[in-house]
Formats: structure tokens, C-alpha cells, sequence
């Protein structure tokens, strides 16, 4: 006892030893242990998608890719899916509609199968909870239907229905064609107005 009292240095140097092998268990379970054994667990599963890198996932993979696109020129078509999503368009085409992948250490499963999205999105037994928004993200979108649950979703999504109903979506898509003809109206008007003026402008030029 006397010995162990004598020779605190030693005792702290010990406490310290064991403080910092704990420290390296822990951080190579969260590190490396947890995502490996998610990953692998996912895979029985039949679920696989780009491998874990070491503290940072698919997140510089993801970075580089995007940049990638954004570099290229953009051509006059509607898809734009792989200019906006580069990496789940390239990985859906490696991996399948569902796959793995990892912001930092957190596993994201993508699903972009439709009938599972469905399945998601109804969330009638409400096994699938929706993620807390951020503070800054409920000032700026409010109680909306994306972000609540419970008896508040399912207020908003009753009122939504009518808006969404096959009559209203039909009155929407003729009027906006109704107004998008307007403006091609308006437009052509514009146009002839332009040239007119440079027709006088010539004109005027020309007799001068």
C-alpha cells in the first residue's frame, strides 16, 4: 500500500494509459466497427452501395461528383437528374434503386424503388419517423405537411387532397396552358413591337 502511495507519477501515468485505450476502443468502434458491421449487415440484406471511407463515408465522393457535373455544359433537356443528383443517378445504375450510403458517419438508405417509396410515405404503422428539422428549417418552412405528424399531418394532408384530386389538377394544367399561351401572345407582341421600331430607326437613318 505504502508503495503504491510512494510513487503517484507511475499511478498517473497508469490512469492516464487506460484513460486513452478506452478512448481508441471507442473511437475505433464508432469509426470504423459500427459502419463496417451496418454495412455488412445491409448487405446480407441484399442492400449495398458505395464503401465506407474513414470519417468522411461517400461525402467527397459525393462532392467531386457533383462539381463534376456542374462543370459540364448543360444541354436544352428536361433531364436534369443527373446534373442535380450525380451520384444517385450513377449509383442507382451501380447498386440498384436501393442502395447505402454514408454522410460522415451516418448511413443513409436511398429508396427509389416506387412501391417501397409508397409504402414509405404512407407510414401507416408509423415504423418509418420523419427526421427533426433544424431550427432554422421549421422558421422557414413552418408546420408544413412534410415536417409534421400525427393528427397535424393528417389534417394538412386531408386539406391537401382536394388540391391534388384528378378534377383540380386538370383545371391547373389547363389554365396554366391558358396563361402559358398568353404569354407567347405577349411575347410575339413584344417582338413586333422591337422590329417595328427598327424598321422606323432604318428609316429615319436612311433618309437623313
Amino acid at each position: 500500500m505504502m508503495s503504491w502511495l510512494a510513487d503517484p507519477l507511475t499511478n498517473f501515468f497508469s490512469f492516464l494509459s487506460v484513460l486513452l485505450l478506452l478512448a481508441l476502443i471507442k473511437a475505433f468502434h464508432k469509426l470504423w466497427w459500427t459502419p463496417t458491421r451496418i454495412q455488412n449487415l445491409m448487405a446480407v440484406q441484399g442492400i449495398h452501395g458505395p464503401p465506407y471511407r474513414l470519417i468522411y463515408g461517400n461525402t467527397k465522393e459525393i462532392s467531386n461528383m457533383q462539381k463534376e457535373a456542374m462543370s459540364r455544359s448543360i444541354n436544352l433537356s428536361h433531364d436534369i437528374f443527373p446534373r442535380v443528383q450525380p451520384h444517385i443517378h450513377s449509383w442507382t445504375k451501380s447498386y440498384g434503386k436501393n442502395y447505402l450510403q454514408w454522410y460522415g458517419l451516418r448511413p443513409i438508405l436511398v429508396v427509389t424503388e416506387p412501391e417501397l417509396c409508397r409504402e414509405i410515405l404512407n407510414n401507416k404503422d408509423g415504423v418509418f419517423p420523419k427526421q427533426k428539422p433544424s431550427n432554422f428549417l421549421k422558421k422557414l418552412v413552418g408546420d408544413c405537411i412534410s415536417i409534421t405528424e400525427g393528427e397535424k399531418w393528417a389534417k394538412l394532408r386531408k386539406l391537401s387532397n382536394h388540391a391534388f384530386h384528378g378534377k383540380s389538377l386538370t383545371v391547373s394544367i389547363e389554365h396554366n396552358v391558358h396563361e402559358g399561351k398568353n404569354i407567347e401572345l405577349l411575347i410575339s407582341a413584344l417582338w413586333y413591337c422591337v422590329m417595328f421600331i427598327r424598321i422606323r430607326i432604318l428609316n429615319l437613318l436612311i433618309s437623313a
